[in-house]
């Protein structure tokens, strides 16, 4: 696939294309929702990037009605569908979140939903009956048909769909909880094995979840950076368990500062480096856009495919 690579400041020169009430909805929006810290990735990447995921729709839309008119049949309105797909880490939830609030502000999108594919993780129990716990995370550890399914009646319109929750603090999934989606104008499916190629054993069909994807960007950042952020979050959590006997990380909680440290150190060297090397990263190039990061996790650069 051929790329071609832009600065920041290619996209942020495009808010000056918003329009102002667009503009002042979805700042007023994030400012009651984020921190402070991510206000100038909003304004300056997400915001603009909005627009032009706002152009694709609205012109997909156009083709799709003209389609339906010229064979006579009434005009089918479909969720619009984007794909966000990295790393363990690398900033995926937050990234999602900016950009269903930035997508939420345009008119036209009165609901923009969010799905995480860690959802459609196999329970721990099912990984474990399988012999695959030290695999989480890997694309076997994932039921891809249930993924490709959950796309497909989203995509025809079925309404009342519920998306299968994870829980990262009891690091399992919660049988008894989902999260409603319900005919969205927007749909933004995020997780690290959203733009995988590969068919599960058994599958009936050769379709895979980016099928449905009507747009894919993948979230980039050195390795080191990654595990560096992997780090950051595992003592949070560790942190956080303190006072939680129930979390996952509360088994952690006793150990010292160093013995954690060298948890973090073989849980990437064995999975999450693993999986990012062998699996994840490979994925990039399948994407529509690639966002890249640096220490801070700021997007500086920007690359598009070209078709």
């Amino acid at each position: 696939m051929a790329f071609q690579q832009h600065p920041r400041a290619v996209l942020t020169r495009l808010s000056q294309q918003i329009p102002q009430t667009v503009l002042k909805a979805a700042l007023q929006k994030e400012a009651l929702s984020s921190p402070e810290s991510t206000a100038d990735e909003f304004s300056g990447v997400y915001l603009p990037l909005s627009l032009l995921l706002q152009r694709r729709f609205k012109a997909l839309k156009e083709v799709r009605a003209q389609t339906s008119a010229a064979f006579g049949a009434p005009p089918v309105n479909t969720p619009f569908i984007i794909g966000l797909a990295g790393s363990v880490a690398v900033g995926k939830s937050t990234c999602a979140r900016m950009l269903q609030a930035a997508l939420s502000s345009w008119p036209e999108n009165q609901r923009v939903a969010l799905v995480t594919s860690d959802g459609f993780l196999f329970p721990n129990a099912t990984l474990k009956q399988r012999g695959l716990m030290e695999r989480k995370g890997f694309p076997e550890s994932f039921d891809a048909e249930g993924l490709v399914d959950f796309l497909r009646r989203v995509k025809s319109g079925e309404k009342g769909m519920m998306a299968p929750v994870y829980s990262h603090d009891i690091y399992d999934i919660l049988p008894e909880r989902g999260t409603l989606i319900d005919a969205p104008d927007v749909l933004i499916v995020e997780g690290i094995n959203v733009l995988q190629p590969h068919l599960s054993q058994g599958a009936r069909d050769h379709l895979i979840a980016s099928d449905y994807f009507d747009y894919s960007i993948y979230l980039h950042a050195d390795e080191t950076m990654i595990k560096k952020w992997y780090t950051e979050r595992f003592l949070a959590l560790t942190e956080a368990a303190l006072n939680n006997p129930g979390s996952f990380y509360s088994r952690f909680v006793p150990m010292t500062p160093e013995q954690r440290l060298e948890v973090v150190d073989n849980v990437w060297t064995a999975i999450n480096g693993r999986n990012l090397n062998d699996h994840i990263l490979p994925t990039r190039m399948r994407a529509d856009l690639i966002l890249h990061k640096d220490a801070d996790h700021r997007v500086t650069q920007f690359e598009t495919r070209l078709r």
